[in-house]
């Protein structure tokens, strides 16, 4: 079996990195897998990048090109907009290869149109990262229009001017005839498909986001703090998003407002608030505990010393699809608080290998960090539970042989219709 793997990155950014460990998977078990991306970062030669300094340059200016377009919607809806509008030769490039198949991941930042997907001539399985392609141009939705329809008459009251969302879902509904084989990380963003107008008859399938847990494994607590520099004494809270606080749905006003319920609490008056995947901002916000940003990490080693070194992870999204930092830090054997909510029910087991909280509150959830601090034995042993978790639900070889299951029948069904 030959397939290509497209996907906008193959390792800068969460979903670039689970559809890279999806294709590495799927390669250690013999299949024939090729990665076609606009930005390459790994240096994998089966990975197919753009080579020359024009097609490079040209893949990030792809997505400055609609901007203009993007800015005649006004919303409160913060999350990205993307109207996939230009056109590019993936399809071209697709349709006479001999490939058996295409699994799509995320190929916003314009690296192909709407009507570019629906012109594949190949069985498609398409890896939801976010809501993107069951929604109009928003990622992730504030609404139900995803749900019942993008009409006139249901468009949210903080939405004016031109109705970007329902452009770009009708453009979904004229160009994307034939049914996608779709595989969701999580049980709760598979419901959220199966019940859109857009993929309500299409096969859905629920498969987990791998970790190659062979090398993604627990380092030294002590050694982890040493090779990052971090203290030895203190017990450290750790938190992590590209955006940092800038991103709405990744919560950390509500973990701001947790800690704050914490600051008189004995048991943690030393604790250390860590913070990866963005800079420290020029304004720091308001905070009962000190915090140290370690700005972005891009090597698994650095991220393994990371979740290593920290005692909880803690993950207030108020959503996400899969949840890839708990998984992350599940498998380095550290426990994650979290709001019982999306994808992140699928990964923590409440008391078990972490705590799920009422969504979306701060009491909860502080309560939550509190009952891990407080107990050390209580700490090891829901770290232990963790690491097995992972070892047994996320192993690349249990998800690449899921993933061969549903290759089939996309092949099967491709056949017969």
């Amino acid at each position: 079996m030959k397939l290509y793997q497209v996907s906008f990155s193959d390792i800068n950014g969460g979903a670039a990195r689970a559809a890279y460990r999806i294709h590495c998977a799927l390669v250690a078990d013999g299949i024939d897998s090729r990665m076609l991306v606009n930005v390459g970062a790994s240096g994998d030669c089966s990975v197919q990048a753009p080579t020359s300094k024009f097609l490079k340059a040209f893949s990030q200016i792809r997505p400055q090109l609609v901007v203009p377009i993007c800015k005649l919607l006004s919303t409160n809806n913060p999350i990205q907009h993307s109207p996939a509008l230009l056109p590019s030769k993936w399809p071209n490039r697709i349709n006479t290869s001999e490939v058996d198949l295409i699994h799509l991941h995320w190929v916003q930042h314009e690296m192909m149109s709407i009507a570019d997907i629906g012109q594949i001539q190949k069985p498609i399985v398409w890896t939801l990262h976010d809501m993107w392609a069951f929604c109009g141009a928003e990622h992730i939705a504030w609404d139900l229009r995803w749900r019942d329809g993008y009409f006139k008459k249901n468009r949210p009251a903080h939405e004016k001017r031109f109705d970007l969302n329902r452009y770009t879902w009708l453009r979904k509904r004229r160009h994307w005839r034939r049914p996608m084989h779709i595989v969701c990380p999580s049980k709760w963003l598979a419901d959220c498909a199966s019940s859109s107008v857009l993929m309500k008859d299409w096969p859905v399938t629920v498969i987990p986001n791998t970790i190659p847990t062979d090398h993604w494994k627990p380092i030294n607590q002590s050694l982890a703090r040493s090779l990052l520099g971090l203290p030895q004494d203190r017990p450290i809270l750790l938190f992590g998003a590209i955006r940092g606080g800038n991103s709405h749905h990744k919560g950390f006003d509500l973990l701001l407002a947790a800690l704050e319920l914490l600051k008189d609490d004995a048991n943690l008056e030393s604790l250390l608030l860590v913070v990866f995947g963005c800079m420290e901002p020029r304004f720091l916000p308001q905070h009962a505990f000190p915090m140290h940003y370690t700005g972005h990490l891009h090597d698994d080693l650095s991220l393994r010393a990371l979740y290593s070194a920290a005692n909880i992870m803690v993950v207030p999204s108020r959503q996400e699809s899969f949840g890839q930092t708990a998984s992350e830090s599940h498998a380095c054997g550290t426990p994650v608080v979290a709001f019982r909510t999306c994808g992140l029910i699928d990964i923590v087991d409440h008391q078990k290998t972490g705590y799920l909280a009422e969504p979306f509150d701060p009491k909860d959830l502080a309560r939550g960090i509190k009952w891990i601090f407080d107990d050390c034995h209580r700490q090891r042993l829901l770290g232990n539970a963790a690491r097995d978790k992972a070892e047994k639900l996320w192993n690349p070889t249990r998800v690449s042989g899921l993933y061969k299951e549903v290759y089939q029948n996309a092949i099967n069904t491709w056949t017969e219709n």
